[in-house]
């Protein structure tokens, strides 16, 4: 078998060769401050009021949507509780198949957008509501899937209404956020949602009118923001005091808890397996591993990875019975 080497640029000089030399070790000591940056996470954890954001009591909504598992369930009948000896176990299956393609999926779409809100808030006068809709915006692009896309902006929604009803003016803000830039942070998510709501009082009128009248461009035009999940939870995480990995990592744990707590109700396995797995270091593995691949990603570089998560997602609406909303 022959070997192309046709994109590889041979040095043509010595002085190449020193370029090429510094070049790896920039990306060498950048590798070396990214794990050192973790193992400080890990060392060193925060407890304040943020911790908050990873209890399963967060009124996010989690509970209704099992994140395409019912539906991956129906269409592997053999990875069923009721199979064959010699199958795959129910647990096996959760944490050796689906739940690796579900949380590399979550990752590649939102987390991103997580990192992006998060690392604008320490940045002064950053953080505006027209950043915050620009975010929003490209999330909506990035999720392909329907039944995904409605999930998570129901969820950033509930996320909105728990910062305003609960969180808003009454949180105390991390060192590296200076009051006044906490001040226009907080400014910019009432300032969102004002516009969330003035999109769905719009939404609301053009269904009414819509009966009544022919439809224009203006109508089928989509709401000025939807308020998804990913860039919402970044921005209200590092407000309530978060480092930007810390939210990542806060994001993807809360993905998987909801996982769980999905398998759980589906039959797959008890609430002590339940708790094993979350204890279990494969989970925190996998989503270090996750918040490390997606650290660098661009917005605009943001997509699904897992194109048969939208196919399980996507048919979820077409179950004969069903125990989840999506």
């Amino acid at each position: 078998m022959t070997v192309s080497n046709s994109t590889t640029r041979i040095p043509q000089s010595e002085a190449d060769i020193d370029d090429e030399i510094a070049d790896l070790e920039h990306k060498l000591a950048e590798a070396k401050i990214r794990r050192q940056r973790f193992k400080s996470s890990a060392s060193q954890p925060r407890i304040p009021s943020p911790s908050s954001k990873t209890d399963s009591a967060l009124p996010l909504g989690s509970f209704a949507f099992s994140s395409g598992l019912e539906s991956y369930l129906s269409h592997q009948k053999h990875y069923l509780p009721s199979s064959p000896q010699g199958q795959p176990s129910p647990v096996t299956v959760f944490i050796s198949s689906f739940l690796p393609l579900s949380l590399s999926s979550y990752a590649a779409t939102s987390l991103p957008f997580v990192l992006a809100a998060a690392r604008l808030v320490s940045q002064p006068s950053q953080l505006t509501s027209a950043a915050l809709t620009a975010l929003d915006d490209a999330q909506d692009a990035a999720i392909p899937c329907v039944v995904a896309r409605r999930a998570s902006i129901a969820q950033g929604r509930a996320l909105l209404g728990i910062w305003e009803r609960s969180f808003d003016g009454v949180v105390r803000h991390p060192a590296a956020v200076t009051e006044e830039g906490a001040k226009q942070a907080e400014e910019a998510l009432r300032g969102f949602a004002t516009l969330v709501r003035k999109s769905s009082s719009s939404t609301l009128a053009s269904s009414s009118a819509s009966a009544a009248a022919p439809t224009t461009m203006d109508e089928d035009a989509p709401p000025a923001s939807s308020a998804h999940l990913a860039p919402l939870f970044g921005a209200v995480a590092s407000l309530l005091g978060l480092a930007p990995e810390e939210a990542a990592y806060v994001f993807l744990l809360g993905h998987v808890k909801a996982l769980v707590s999905a398998a759980v109700r589906a039959g797959m396995f008890g609430p002590y397996q339940a708790q094993r797995t979350l204890a279990g270091g494969e989970v925190h593995e996998m989503i270090t591993a996750m918040v490390e691949r997606e650290w660098e990603t661009e917005v605009e570089d943001a997509g699904q990875t897992v194109p048969v998560m939208d196919l399980w997602v996507g048919r979820h609406e077409l179950l004969y019975s069903r125990i989840f909303n999506s």
